[in-house]
């Protein structure tokens, strides 16, 4: 459940803050578990809705007018970059991008329901998804810039 913190939280202390909380209301809720999916899915459940509700505490929200047109971006190209410098570049975006980021393309939340638990609309999502994205598309080109500038170094 750490990981699922980490990828909300800005910092290693925030996210075992929001874990804590969520173990603690995991255990005040116990009674209310109905044994029909998996524990883990209900535990993780209660464990994003405590970051989410964090977030909401703490962040003025910037609402951007519906966009239907918004496009989405191509799929960044990923498949080479190690999996800790993408999870560096995830944690460093704006909260409010990496919170829509992190629901949308880590837990698979539609943009609807990113809006209604963000309490943000759906333009707001699309467009802070696309913002995460040409973030992270920059700082991927700027890291794999970066490597072929290493590579090409020489040591006499």
């Amino acid at each position: 459940m750490m990981g699922v913190c980490l990828r909300y939280a800005k910092s290693y202390d925030e996210a075992e803050d929001i874990l804590h909380d969520g173990f603690i209301k995991i255990f005040h809720s116990l009674k209310s578990f109905r044994f029909e999916g998996s524990f883990e899915g209900w535990m993780r459940r209660i464990i994003v809705n405590t970051a989410l509700e964090r977030f909401r505490s703490k962040t003025q929200l910037y609402t951007v007018e519906e966009f239907d047109d918004i496009e989405e971006e191509d799929e960044l190209d990923v498949k080479d970059a190690p999996l800790d410098v993408l999870l560096n570049m995830v944690q460093d975006l704006p909260e409010r991008y990496r919170m829509v980021f992190s629901l949308y393309v880590l837990d698979g939340y539609p943009h609807n329901e990113i809006a209604e638990v963000m309490q943000i609309t759906i333009g707001t999502s699309k467009s802070n998804l696309a913002r995460a994205r040409s973030i992270l598309k920059s700082k991927l080109i700027a890291y794999w810039d970066d490597q072929d500038q290493k590579s090409n170094l020489r040591i006499c």
